[in-house]
C-alpha cells in the first residue's frame, strides 16, 4: 500500500481527486480505487517541547539556567491534533512506501519529516520515501505532478534549513525573552520583554525611522535652472551642475544650501548664449515585471488597494485551495519552468470564461514571447504564482479576493506582450563656463503596459547638435527644502523585509547580502507584521504603520545588536545556504549558542538600569506568553541524518 502524506486535508482531498475511483473516505484519510491511502497533517502536528519537558527546574524563569540549550532536542504531538497524528502513524506502520506530499517550501518539507521520524521509520523505507511537489491543486496538475515523483532525500538539505531555523528560534526567543523580562522585571516592569529573532528586528525598523522623522530638521536648498531657446523658437529648460569648486557650499546628497551662491549662478547666464556639449537620443525597452511571489504581491496588493499582508495572504490562500484559480502562493519565486510555457493557451482560456473584464487582456497577448520568465535554472521546489486552469466565474468571489486574482491574471498576461518601448534624450549644455543638463523622456509604444493604465510623466526637448548654438534667456532660482524620510506603510515595509540589504548597518555584512535576502520568510512575513500589531508595539495612523509608545520604549531599552536587522540578515543568509547544500547544520547552530551565551552574559552585566523607564504593557503578561504545559504520549528526538542532537557549548 502506498500512502501519500499531505500538509492538510484540502491538498489530501486534490490528490485523492488525482487517483483512481472509487474512494472510500475514512477517519483522517481516503482510501483510493487501486488500494492506496491518502492522508493528512492539520499544519504542525508535533511542537517544541517546553523547557521543563528537560529539567523541571526550568519552568520557573531564573538567571542561572540562562541559556537553555536541549542536549538532544524532543517534539511532542498538538494536543488538538493528537488524533490525526495517531491516524497519520497508524498509517505509516501499514504503508510499503510513503509519498511526501507537503507544500514546497522548506516548512512544508520539514512538517511531513517531522512526522515520518516521529513514526519511527528507518533504513530503506526511509530512504525510499518519494516527494511529490504541488503548487497547482486542480486535477490535470496535480496528475501531472502525481507523475514527477523525485526522492524525498534530495530535500534533505531544505528540511534541515527549516529546522535548523525552527530551534533557532526556540533558543533566541526563549532565552532573551526570559533574560530581560527577569531584568526588567527587577525594575518594576509588570509583563513579558518579548523578544524574537525576526519580531525585534523589524520592530526596529519601524521605530527608528518614527524616531528620525520626529528628529528631523528640514533645511533649505536651492537650484538653478536655466530657460533656453532654440533658433528656431523652441523652449526647453537646463538643471545647473555644481562643480567641484562648489562642494564647501553643498551638504551630502550635492544640494547647494547657499542661496547667494544659485542668485550668483542664475544671474550670470540671464541672456547669455549657450552651446550644446552634446546630445543623445536612445531608444530604451522596459521588459515585462516577472509573475508575482508571496512578497511582491501583497507590495503591489498595499500599494493598489491599501490591502493589508496578512488580508493578500488570506486571500491568496482562498483563490489556490478553495477556488483553485491560482497555483501555489507561499511561493519565494519569480520564475517558471520552462515546459510550463505550452499550458499558457488554456490558461487564458480560463482566464477569459473566468472574468471578462480580462477578455481584451487576454486577446492581445501573444502567446508565442517566451521571455526570461521561463526559466528552469531558477525554479526547485516551486515556481511563481499564476492563474490556473480552473474555470470558475469571480463574480462569486468578493472584492478583495477578485483584486488579488486580476493583479495575478495581469502580471501573468504581461509576460505575452512586447516591451514597454520610450525615447530618452539627453543634452549638456555650456552657460558661461556652467554646465546645464536637461533631459526628457516621451512613450513610442505600451507595450505590456497597456495592462496597467497610469498616466506616464512625459517632458519636451527638441533635438539638437552637438555645437548648436542656443540663448539662455534667464536663470531662475529655485527654492526647496529637505524632506523627512516617510513613515512605513503595508507597501514599503513589506519592501524593507524582502530586501533588508538597505537597512544593514554592518558595512563588511552588506556586501554580502544578496538583494533577494530578508527578513523572515515569504510565508511568515505577514504573521510577523499582525503580531506585532497584536501584541500591542505596532498601531496604524492613517494609512502608515508606526510604534506605539510600548515598541518604540522596548527597542530603546535593548542592546543595538538585538534591534538591528543585521544578525536575524545573517541568518536568513546561512539558512538559505544550508538548503542549498553550501553550510552545514551545525555550522549554524553551534556559533548561534556562543553568540546567545555572549549576549545573555552582556545583558546581565549591563543590569536592569536600561529598561526602568519602560512603560507596562497590559497584554504582555507573562501568562500570556508561558507555553501551556501538556501532557504528551511521546516525545522524539532526531539523531539520523541532518536531524543530530544539539550540545550544549562550554562555558569560557
Amino acid at each position: 500500500m502506498k500512502l501519500y502524506i499531505a500538509e492538510k486535508p484540502s491538498l489530501g482531498r486534490a490528490v485523492a481527486d488525482a487517483l483512481p475511483k472509487p474512494h472510500r473516505k475514512a477517519d483522517g484519510c481516503i482510501y483510493v480505487g487501486n488500494g492506496d491511502v491518502v492522508s493528512w497533517c492539520i499544519g504542525h502536528l508535533l511542537t517544541q517541547v517546553d523547557p521543563e519537558a528537560y529539567d523541571a527546574s526550568f519552568k520557573q524563569w531564573k538567571f542561572e539556567h540562562l541559556p537553555i540549550v536541549p542536549e538532544q532536542w524532543k517534539l511532542k504531538s498538538v494536543p488538538k491534533t493528537s488524533k490525526q497524528l495517531s491516524v497519520l502513524k497508524k498509517l505509516i506502520k501499514q504503508a510499503d512506501q510513503l509519498v511526501h506530499v507537503g507544500d514546497p517550501d522548506r516548512e512544508g518539507q520539514l512538517l511531513v519529516d517531522e512526522v515520518i521520524h516521529f513514526s519511527g521509520v528507518k533504513g530503506t523505507k526511509l530512504k525510499q520515501v518519494e516527494r511529490c511537489l504541488i503548487s497547482d491543486l486542480t486535477v490535470n496538475a496535480v496528475k501531472r505532478s502525481l507523475q514527477s515523483l523525485r526522492s524525498n532525500q534530495d530535500f534533505i538539505p531544505l528540511s534541515t534549513s527549516a529546522l535548523a531555523r525552527t530551534r533557532a528560534d526556540w533558543l533566541y526567543g526563549l532565552n532573551l525573552t526570559r533574560a530581560y523580562t527577569l531584568l526588567a522585571q527587577k525594575s518594576g516592569y509588570k509583563g513579558v520583554i518579548s523578544v524574537g529573532r525576526v519580531q525585534t528586528p523589524l520592530l526596529g525598523l519601524v521605530a527608528k525611522r518614527d524616531q528620525e522623522i520626529q528628529q528631523f530638521v528640514s533645511k533649505p536648498f536651492y537650484e538653478v535652472l536655466a530657460h533656453c531657446n532654440t533658433e528656431a523658437g523652441e523652449n526647453f529648460t537646463a538643471k545647473w551642475q555644481p562643480s567641484s569648486a562648489c562642494a564647501p557650499y553643498q551638504d551630502s546628497e550635492g544640494r547647494v544650501l547657499v542661496k547667494g551662491l544659485a542668485e550668483n549662478v542664475a544671474n550670470r547666464i540671464t541672456n547669455q548664449p549657450a552651446t550644446v556639449l552634446s546630445f543623445t537620443n536612445k531608444q530604451k525597452k522596459q521588459v515585462a515585471p516577472l509573475p508575482y511571489n508571496l512578497s511582491s504581491l501583497q507590495i503591489d496588493a498595499a500599494k493598489r488597494f491599501g490591502y493589508r499582508a496578512q488580508q493578500v495572504l488570506d486571500a491568496a490562500q482562498a483563490l489556490y485551495e478553495r477556488y483553485k484559480l491560482i497555483t501555489y502562493p507561499r511561493s519565494d519565486s519569480r520564475y517558471l519552468p520552462r515546459n510550463h510555457h505550452s499550458q499558457a493557451k488554456v490558461i487564458c482560456q480560463a482566464i477569459m470564461h473566468n472574468d471578462t473584464e480580462m477578455k481584451q487582456a487576454v486577446q492581445g497577448a501573444k502567446l508565442s514571447i517566451k521571455g526570461r520568465a521561463w526559466n528552469d535554472s531558477k525554479v526547485d521546489a516551486h515556481h511563481a504564482i499564476i492563474p490556473t486552469d480552473t474555470k470558475k466565474l469571480t463574480n462569486t468571489l468578493d472584492n478583495v479576493t477578485k483584486n488579488i486574482y486580476q493583479l495575478v491574471v495581469r502580471q501573468y498576461l504581461c509576460q505575452f506582450y512586447d516591451d514597454y518601448c520610450y525615447a530618452e534624450c539627453i543634452a549638456e549644455i555650456k552657460i558661461n563656463q556652467g554646465l546645464f543638463v536637461s533631459k526628457a523622456k516621451s512613450k513610442i509604444s505600451d507595450g505590456w503596459k497597456i495592462l496597467f493604465p497610469q498616466k506616464e510623466t512625459e517632458s519636451f526637448l527638441p533635438k539638437l547638435t552637438k555645437g548648436q548654438h542656443l540663448h539662455c534667456q534667464r536663470g531662475e532660482v529655485v527654492d526647496k527644502n529637505t524632506q523627512p524620510p516617510a513613515y512605513f506603510t503595508d507597501a514599503t515595509l513589506l519592501a524593507a523585509m524582502s530586501n533588508i540589504a538597505r537597512f544593514v548597518k554592518d558595512p563588511e555584512l552588506k556586501k554580502v547580502l544578496k538583494d533577494t535576502d530578508g527578513l523572515g520568510t515569504e510565508a511568515t512575513r505577514a504573521g510577523i507584521i499582525e503580531l506585532l500589531f497584536k501584541r500591542q508595539f505596532l498601531q496604524r495612523v492613517g494609512k502608515t504603520i508606526q510604534a506605539t509608545e510600548v515598541g518604540r520604549k522596548l527597542i530603546e531599552s535593548l542592546p543595538d545588536s538585538l534591534t538591528l536587522p543585521d544578525m536575524t540578515a545573517l541568518w536568513e543568509m546561512q539558512l538559505d545556504a544550508i538548503s542549498l547544500k553550501q553550510q552545514s547544520y551545525q555550522g549554524f547552530v553551534l556559533p548561534l549558542q556562543e553568540q546567545l551565551e555572549a549576549i545573555i552574559n552582556k545583558a546581565i552585566a549591563d543590569g536592569p538600569q536600561a529598561l526602568v523607564n519602560l512603560p507596562s504593557n497590559p497584554i504582555n503578561s507573562q501568562k500570556s506568553f508561558k507555553k501551556r504545559t501538556t501532557r504528551s504520549k511521546k516525545s522524539v528526538s532526531y539523531t539520523k541524518n541532518s536531524y543530530k542532537k544539539s550540545k550544549r557549548p562550554t562555558k569560557k
